[in-house]
């Protein structure tokens, strides 16, 4: 067999794309953005490791318009403005390259793409095997025997066989299947509704396009039609699609050679962009254990096992684990707990972790203990295993009597404590009968304060913020079907995953700390808002929701039977039975049989069948209707009537839901296993499912709810008079908009009034346009712009603070509630188009979210706060968007009903007046 020589071909553009999505926002401590500069550069460093190539470049395409812009002024029009962030990245990145010695090439007036095609020919032509890497479709029209195409994401290698096999055609005929489906991201049109089935269909049949051209007038229907009128485009079509293989270039393939590294220009870069792994690399440090002599961890003061690098999870941007995990220690005799005790009791601040038997907050059972405290020079952690159980475990200490020594501890406000996502592990303690109190930092809490619009998992926080990539739990306990449960995970490993986070979540708690105390407006929010919402959001979970299951048992036999009604419908308006869930057999249904009008396709290039299509369909059509109803009773059974009572604890006899607390950016808490603020208020099966949320015997719920909650605090925002007057005065606020703008008197305000004025008071609160206010009222665009400069001349203040908003957002990047909460937008500077104008939306309505999340919150805390201080048994139990529901023992009932509404109207005191609507009944439904 010949001994080719090989080629390496990157598409640059296509990694920096890749890398820029994929990678946290990474930045040096000066903010400059480094996640696309390091996810590129570590991509290219493993493919010249894997691949030892003989020739090699990375090819980018060059800014500005190429000869595809002149052959078509549309070319690539509807892609996204590249974000600026991104931009910032490219010139280091290409100095990066050059001074690692690799070829680089950048060239005017073509794309990347026809760069890489020509030196694809050049290799052929030499007899040199060469591989591209690329996830760009596109690039299958250059497979040969000599060519081949690698996505280093997926891992996917695309061959001749690969691509027959991949798209359904040779990669000789790539070019006319591209030029038959179009390519939508590069907004190059195709034949109007011909996807892939139907252009490898007609390549198979007639082999080029050229041949399907001149017998066009043989094709018949709909689709042939299409291609009869799309004729006159082909020819241009082809030739965007097509690879220019021909171009001169300044360097030749033999020149394509790793050139020596420039070690003082990669050091001042590697400085510049903090990149310290690497600037220990090029000094000649070792960041990495040698793979033959694994990181020992200590046990019990004696080395107990071994963690390779690939066990532990190092990576060439990471030596944390090479230099902690040696420090890591487990507890296993009776001396070193002792040890351990005085250390908690000593420490000024202890992060704690739990390692667990089930992700169920409310079933979970204690494994180990993790415990990590400021030392000298770092911080120390150790871990306690306590119930491991595999064969061959150390001897570990009683997990009862460990609990029973720490519970004084963890019941101490005197001895300060932090965690990660701490509200879990306070119930996996009272699962064991232990309290919590002291905890004083939460490092989830830290980050969801400061950076809202980022990712809070340990692991992200650790490698933006730490520069240390850690431990995850699938490389000790395996994920899919070959996972273990943690108390079969080995002691060795365990200690150095779990003594890892606690260490871990105490370096975030502390680096956030200053950032905090930095931003007084920010500290407070996490002070007076959050910490304490976790604590009051703790009880609520644990006390739970009583459900009644014969209810939904009976509700889900209605849905059911209700549901294949709807099915028999369908099948008589399609004219045949069909699966309703299947969107390719209702795309055929829809648009093929029925021939409906196509709104809009999906990223494969099939007529889509979601809901908003339906949506907009069924104002005309029957069956799109039917379907909606289909959909939403079938969800609401299985979510609900199904599932409630599968999810009934069988120690509590209630469901327990998790309230996600950094989940949204606006501050607003998410409800989770079960969703309980999906179930719809206004749908009569909604109605049927909350009268499933019951009051024990001799209690009863009761629902406080703020009325017109964003609507008060526009008043506020804007200030504007008139709407202060209106709330001032306790007006019905739409009908006294109404009255305003219509110029009648409030008492003569009709339905169709107020039902007007009602859509526009909440359609602009989040942004909505003339064009979506003509939709929702069913009128003329005209007529919809005119009512909302009615409204702008009446009310000129709330237009005043949307363009003032607007322009905050936009030089700040964010928006601010009442109390001091960032709501950060990113697309309202770099992002594209629709994008940013969806930024500018939400920066208008965000304040307004954003603050009354924040005023449900100090509602709870006060209501938690006075039933904590009363001789009461009352309990909060949900909180629902802006709504808090109570359960209520009747002899508490009258105190509660006199007390509420007080509590909530007086957490803050805003220029119009906050109003409580309380209601009273044996169910949800009732009381709401």
């Amino acid at each position: 067999m010949l001994n080719l020589k090989k080629c390496v071909l990157v598409d640059g553009s296509s990694y920096l794309f890749r890398a820029f999505h994929a990678l946290p926002d990474l930045r040096t401590a000066t903010g400059e953005p480094t996640g696309a500069i390091r996810g590129v550069v570590s991509m290219l460093k493993q493919l010249l490791q894997k691949e030892q190539p003989d020739y090699f470049a990375v090819i980018f395409d060059a800014p500005g318009k190429n000869f595809r812009d002149d052959i078509y002024p549309e070319y690539k029009a509807t892609r996204s403005a590249t974000p600026s962030d991104l931009v910032a990245q490219i010139a280091p990145l290409y100095e990066l390259i050059r001074a690692h010695g690799w070829p680089l090439l950048v060239e005017s007036g073509v794309e990347a793409d026809d760069v890489i095609g020509t030196l694809a020919k050049e290799c052929e032509r030499a007899g040199v095997t060469c591989l591209i890497s690329t996830g760009d479709k596109d690039m299958a029209q250059l497979v040969t025997p000599l060519v081949s195409l690698v996505n280093t994401m997926s891992n996917e290698t695309l061959d001749e066989a690969g691509v027959l096999a991949k798209f359904g055609v040779k990669p000789s005929q790539i070019i006319d299947y591209l030029a038959l489906v179009g390519d939508t991201v590069d907004n190059v049109p195709g034949v109007p509704k011909v996807g892939p089935k139907t252009a490898v269909k007609w390549l198979s049949e007639h082999e080029h396009l050229d041949n399907i051209i001149a017998r066009a007038d043989t094709f018949s229907g709909a689709v042939g039609e299409n291609l009869r009128q799309t004729l006159h485009w082909l020819p241009t079509g082809r030739k965007l699609v097509t690879i220019d293989c021909g171009l001169t270039l300044p360097l030749a393939l033999q020149q394509l050679v790793v050139a020596n590294t420039a070690p003082e220009t990669l050091k001042s870069l590697y400085e510049r962009f903090e990149f310290k792994t690497w600037l220990k690399e090029l000094s000649g440090e070792r960041t990495l254990p040698d793979k033959t002599k694994a990181a020992s961890v200590v046990v019990g003061g004696r080395v107990f096992g071994k963690l390779s690098a690939d066990e532990q999870g190092d990576s060439a941007t990471n030596s944390a684990h090479a230099n902690d995990s040696t420090r890591y220690r487990s507890i296993v005799t009776e001396v070193d707990f002792a040890r351990l005790l005085q250390k908690l009791h000593a420490s000024p601040l202890t992060c704690f972790d739990t390692e667990t038997t089930s992700l169920d907050s409310m079933s979970a059972k204690i494994v180990g203990l993790a415990f990590a405290w400021p030392g000298g020079s770092h911080n120390e952690a150790v871990y306690v295993p306590l119930a491991h159980r595999y064969a061959g475990a150390p001897e570990q200490l009683s997990l009862t009597k460990v609990l029973a020594d720490l519970s004084p501890w963890f019941a101490s406000a005197a001895h300060k404590k932090c965690g990660q996502h701490s509200k879990y592990d306070e119930h996996v303690l009272a699962n064991h009968g232990l309290t919590l109190r002291g905890l004083v930092e939460d490092s989830l809490l830290q980050s969801y304060v400061l950076e809202s619009h980022k990712p809070h998992d340990m692991d992200s926080l650790a490698l933006r913020h730490l520069n240390t990539i850690t431990i995850k739990y699938e490389q000790v306990a395996g994920k899919g079907a070959s996972a273990i449960p943690f108390e079969q995970v080995d002691v060795a490993r365990a200690t150095a995953y779990s003594a890892e986070d606690a260490d871990i979540t105490l370096r975030l708690v502390q680096h956030f700390a200053p950032q905090l105390t930095a931003e007084p407006g920010l500290d407070s929010v996490y002070r007076t808002l959050e910490l304490p919402s976790r604590e009051v959001l703790f009880r609520m979970e644990r006390h739970g929701v009583l459900i009644d299951p014969a209810h939904l048992h009976h509700l889900s036999s209605v849905f059911g039977a209700r549901i294949l009604e709807l099915e028999q419908e369908a099948y008589a308006l399609a004219g045949q039975p069909f699966n309703l869930g299947s969107p390719k057999q209702l795309g055929e249904i829809l648009f093929t049989k029925l021939g409906l009008p196509v709104q809009k396709k999906t990223a494969t290039g099939q007529p889509s069948t979601d809901e908003e299509v339906l949506t907009t369909l069924a104002d005309n059509y029957p069956l799109p209707k039917l379907l909606l109803e289909h959909r939403g009773l079938a969800k609401l059974k299985s979510t609900y009537t199904d599932k409630l009572p599968l999810m009934i604890n069988s120690d509590t006899g209630r469901v327990h839901t998790n309230y996600a607390q950094a989940t949204a950016v606006t501050g607003r808490l998410a409800s989770n296993d079960p969703n309980l603020q999906n179930i719809p208020v206004r749908s009569g099966e909604g109605k049927r499912i909350r009268e499933a949320f019951i009051a024990p015997a001799g209690s009863v719920l009761v629902s406080a709810d703020y009325s017109q909650i964003e609507l008060r605090i526009m008043a506020h925002l804007s200030q504007d008079e008139s709407l202060l007057a209106a709330f001032a005065a306790g007006h019905d606020i739409h009908k006294a908009t109404a009255a305003d703008i219509f110029g009648v008197a409030i008492d003569e305000v009709s339905a169709e009034q107020r039902r007007y004025t009602k859509a526009v008071n909440f359609g602009l609160i989040y942004g909505m346009s003339a064009f979506g206010l003509a939709n929702q009222l069913g009128v003329e665009r005209s007529a919809a712009q005119t009512f909302i400069d009615r409204y702008f001349n009446k009310y000129p203040g709330v237009l005043t603070y949307m363009n003032r908003t607007r322009e905050e957002a936009r030089s700040k990047g964010y928006v601010e509630t009442v109390f001091g909460r960032r709501l950060w937008l990113t697309d309202i500077v770099g992002g594209s188009g629709p994008r940013r104008q969806a930024a500018e939306r939400a920066a208008i309505n965000a304040p307004m979210q954003g603050t009354a999340a924040d005023l449900i919150k100090l509602a709870m805390i006060a209501v938690d706060h006075y039933l904590s201080t009363q001789t009461l048994t009352t309990k909060l139990i949900m909180q629902v968007h802006d709504e808090l529901v109570l359960e209520v023992p009747e002899a508490e009932l009258a105190t509660i009903k006199n007390e509420l509404p007080g509590l909530m109207q007086n957490v803050a005191q805003l220029s119009v007046p906050l109003l409580v609507e309380v209601g009273v009944g044996k169910n949800w439904q009732e009381a709401h």
